[in-house]
């Protein structure tokens, strides 16, 4: 709720009138909870950890500007999500995100085995110099919707079953025929579709090296953007955060309502 919001309830409940410097300084017990959050410590493995970003409008230097509340949702060994951290930036790097898995690293984590990410920038390098021996993946749904929306509505349908075969192949070799096969049908109507998966395709290829039960937890980035849409529904009332931390503490004790329903372990089998 915004400070306004706050003031109202008290006074439709209660008849009580209070100012907004009063309801400020209540809620900043929310904001020093956060920051005990944020720098808790970590386990040293996580299987999977999700990273994917959510926009607020916040007021800065006298206008309002868009910045990204970046998440950090984990799997961890017993198959429960669990959400490490949360950065807010205006403009993603490497830089940005070398600090925040160094950060990550601070606080315990010593390995991911799976990094999914929905093509932030700067990202993959970041992650390949703080965890070399990671595997970074980027969610083949990603690279099928992004190669999607170059096709004709026509053949949609056509594009969409012969990309199936390619991320669905059992092998990286049976992937790659696949592939190459897919450039000789549709190359000369959509070029941009099979370049596009070869110029990224170090990035793609480690989602080939699991079993079924792993494929299926990291195919999409459905774990994170659940909860994204989740936060979205609590951030349509706010036009504009006056602050970073007001934004931040908003999302924080959204997030602290989301995990309580985490309870179910997601199947993902066994590691190579």
């Amino acid at each position: 709720m915004s400070t306004r919001d706050i003031t109202a309830q008290l006074q439709d409940l209660y008849g009580v009138e209070v100012s907004a410097g009063l309801i400020s300084n209540v809620t900043e017990a929310v904001e020093e909870e956060r920051k005990v959050w944020q720098n808790r410590g970590l386990e040293r493995v996580y299987p999977i950890v999700y990273f994917d970003a959510i926009v607020v409008k916040v007021r800065q230097d006298g206008r309002v500007i868009n910045k990204a509340v970046h998440l950090a949702l984990a799997v961890n060994l017993s198959g429960t999500k669990e959400l490490l951290g949360m950065w807010m930036t205006q403009n993603e790097s490497s830089k940005f995100w070398l600090q925040v898995l160094t950060e990550l690293q601070n606080r315990g984590l010593k390995d991911i085995f799976v990094a999914c990410c929905d093509g932030l920038t700067g990202f993959p390098d970041a992650i390949e110099a703080v965890f070399p021996e990671q595997r970074c993946s980027c969610a083949s749904s990603i690279w099928v919707r992004n190669s999607l929306s170059y096709v004709s509505y026509k053949d949609r349908k056509a594009v969409a079953a012969d990309l199936r075969l390619v991320y669905t192949a059992s092998t990286e070799a049976l992937a790659e025929q696949y592939l190459v096969e897919l450039a000789e049908q549709w190359d000369k109507q959509y070029p941009t579709i099979s370049k596009s998966w070869m110029n990224h395709w170090q990035r793609i290829t480690p989602f080939f090296a699991f079993p079924n039960e792993i494929r299926k937890a990291i195919y999409t980035t459905n774990a994170i953007e659940s909860v994204n849409m989740t936060l979205r529904k609590v951030l349509k009332n706010h036009r504009a955060f006056p602050t970073d931390e007001s934004a931040l503490k908003v999302v924080y004790l959204a997030i602290q309502n989301i995990s309580k329903k985490w309870t179910m372990p997601i199947k993902i089998g066994s590691l190579p």
